[in-house]
């Protein structure tokens, strides 16, 4: 099932021919801990970041069976004095762990190391049988004195989401092979790619010797999972695609010092198929964490709001055990969806938000299957308001607001403007792929409780929204006109739309006053 030791090249070389962006750098980064105490390393990212092309990529330059120098030639690693040294210079191991996917959990190991051992004895006939892949390399060192590089992909697809006995047996296993005491004889590096950090036993890591570079913590490892502004940019130009639409359907991810960060597949999903959908969050459900989402409710749900709402939320996520079978407490839940790409985590102020519409979307669709029935049947309104609005719908919007607020009393409680400047937001969540959306932005003469100015191709004119609470909806459409909040909106789109909004709360009803003006 495979061919697991010098398997050659092919793997990178397909993806050399594709789109290919250069992240060849982080082999300077393998090189430096080749051999020191830094040889275990654990890279953790969210699903289609990035980390597969790099295990390939770093498996087609270590390999000695391969020949890989035409296709490093001209990528960042050429540059660096050590490149040749390492360059198809050590017997190297390739695990991906998807190999083995059919296989029953519990077989998983036993049938994986049964493999492995078997493509071992072809390059070293004396490997006597085995049933341990900790043993057969040590037998291996002893005799020829070689050293491994070892490349494991999706490395911890055993302990996600996995019966307890199946987790355990595979900590030992990784325990054996990398915490024993010749560990060093046998591996000059060891590079382990997955989407969740290493699992702790209470507080500690069960492998305590890895250095790990999680997306929370990714020391110097930061630009080579993920696509920088630069890198998107140059691919807009070559391929005539709007850096302004990819960036807002799929950046926003802050990775330690990097502070714009794109997803790659979707970026690269973009280009092939010339529209900026939503593509990575089909490759996982979001439902399959829908039982993690439920977890400490009242305070997951609270946060969650104020996420959607456009804030961000302070996490403690030293507090994760990195196992999803262990979810006790909201941090733990956030910080989950932070490893998984569903939130971005800020390290300065250890905040998490929704990164992108894309992943906005999702959070749309994840309220309705959790069961937040207040919430869902709001933000499902949502696209018919925005609708509403557009066309000038007054009494609609009126009366979509005096449901919405009915609905959402359970969620957001209406007692002052600032109460009522969350629900709008939420009301409006639908317009989050059409336009971007500002809170106070300082137009004209003033400060614009709300503005939405459209996306390049977006036929929808711009939206300015003044709230009022207890006042009335003419004097919300006076201020937008007297401090001439539409200035600095010309040319954005042919028409601007001016909405204002009073609520009453004796009568907990809604005033609405709307009307257009000339744009560009």
């Amino acid at each position: 099932m495979g061919h697991f030791i010098d398997g050659g090249n092919f793997a990178f070389r397909s993806v050399i021919n594709s789109n290919f962006v250069d992240k060849s750098g982080l082999l300077n980064i393998l090189n430096k801990n080749i051999d020191t105490e830094n040889r275990f390393m654990c890279i953790s990212r969210p699903r289609r970041f990035g980390k597969s092309v790099a295990a390939k990529m770093a498996y087609a330059y270590y390999d000695r069976k391969s020949d890989s120098k035409e296709l490093f030639e001209g990528l960042e690693i050429t540059k660096s004095p050590d490149y040749e040294k390492h360059l198809n210079k050590y017997p190297t191991i390739f695990i991906d762990w998807n190999t083995f996917a059919q296989i029953p959990d519990k077989d998983k190991l036993k049938e994986a190391q049964h493999c492995i051992i078997a493509d071992l004895k072809k390059s070293y006939p004396f490997l006597e049988e085995q049933n341990y892949l900790s043993k057969a390399l040590t037998e291996i060192n002893e005799n020829t004195g070689d050293r491994f590089v070892l490349i494991i992909d999706e490395w911890d697809m055993l302990v996600r989401d996995v019966e307890k006995d199946v987790q355990d047996e595979y900590v030992d296993f990784l325990r054996s092979m990398f915490k024993s005491y010749n560990a060093n004889n046998v591996f000059l590096l060891v590079y382990m790619t997955g989407i969740l950090p290493i699992i702790k036993i209470k507080t500690q890591s069960a492998l305590n010797n890895f250095v790990e570079y999680s997306i929370i913590d990714p020391i110097d490892t930061a630009k080579y999972y993920g696509f920088t502004d630069e890198e998107v940019n140059v691919l807009c130009k070559e391929h005539n695609m709007n850096f302004d639409l990819m960036k807002h359907a799929y950046d926003g991810y802050i990775i330690g010092e990097q502070k714009s960060m794109f997803n790659p597949y979707s970026v690269m999903q973009s280009i092939l198929r010339k529209n900026y959908n939503s593509f990575w969050s089909k490759t996982a459900s979001f439902m399959a964490i829908e039982s993690y989402i439920n977890t400490d409710a009242d305070q997951v749900r609270t946060k969650i709001i104020e996420m959607m709402n456009g804030g961000e939320v302070i996490i403690e996520p030293a507090s994760f055990r990195n196992d999803m079978k262990n979810i006790r407490s909201c941090d733990d839940v956030l910080t989950l969806l932070a490893h998984l790409g569903y939130l971005s985590y800020n390290p300065e102020t250890q905040k998490v938000k929704i990164p992108n519409t894309e992943v906005s979307v999702e959070f749309r669709n994840a309220v309705r299957e959790a069961g937040w029935n207040e919430l869902s049947k709001a933000v499902g309104q949502s696209k018919q308001l925005l609708d509403d609005t557009i066309e000038l719908k007054k009494d609609k919007v009126a009366r979509a607001f005096d449901d919405y607020h009915f609905e959402a009393s359970s969620l957001l409680e209406f007692n002052d403007e600032n109460s009522m400047r969350c629900a709008i937001t939420l009301a409006y969540y639908a317009a989050k792929p059409f336009y971007k959306i500002f809170h106070e932005l300082p137009t004209g003469k003033g400060f614009a409780d709300m503005v939405f100015i459209p996306l390049p191709t977006t036929p929808f004119p711009a939206i300015v929204v003044e709230l009022k609470y207890d006042k009335s909806a003419d004097s919300a459409i006076n201020q937008i006109k007297r401090k001439d909040y539409p200035k600095s909106l010309k040319g954005f789109s042919k028409k601007i739309v001016l909405c204002g909004i009073n609520y009453n709360k004796s009568t907990s009803k809604h005033e609405v006053e709307m009307e257009v003006i000339e744009g560009e």
